[in-house]
């Protein structure tokens, strides 16, 4: 059975420059865009990529708690990020601490609106991950 090989999520934006320039901030790399202005582009991340789209007229903007899409990314080190943020201009909300991501988290609004939760996930985080798959495993159903 054929099975998929990658998944990009595409984001509609009304600006792919100002996009371009938010997600830059959160570690992603511009691979690839077209036109001038670009009205798409795609940029890559360690283990992701995200596509951007402009969306010309973008009339209206969907409230973020309506939104059916949250962008969740991983870093490894969350407060070197969000200090890197702050110094950078963007107004970065506290670290949170909810019980299904102890390590923390941050939650950020894009420039059009998209819910972006930045989470920690170290080597100690992806080690107990690994050895809780390995106990699940060792389990019979």
């Amino acid at each position: 059975m054929m099975k998929a090989g990658h998944s990009t999520p595409m984001l509609r934006v009304r600006d792919v420059d100002r996009s371009i320039v938010f997600y830059r901030e959160l570690g992603f790399s511009l691979i690839d865009s077209e036109g001038s202005p670009p009205g798409w582009a795609r940029l890559h991340c360690a283990d992701g990529a995200i596509m951007l789209l402009a969306d010309l007229p973008f009339d209206v903007i969907v409230a973020s708690s309506r939104q059916m899409f949250s962008l969740v990314i991983y870093v490894s080190d969350l407060p070197a990020l969000r200090e890197q943020l702050s110094q950078s201009g963007w107004t970065v909300p506290e670290t949170q601490y909810p019980t299904y991501m102890p390590s923390g988290e941050l939650r950020l609004t894009d420039p059009d609106g998209y819910a972006v939760t930045v989470c920690h996930w170290g080597p100690e985080q992806q080690n107990a991950w690994e050895e809780h798959l390995r106990q699940r495993a060792s389990v019979p159903e």
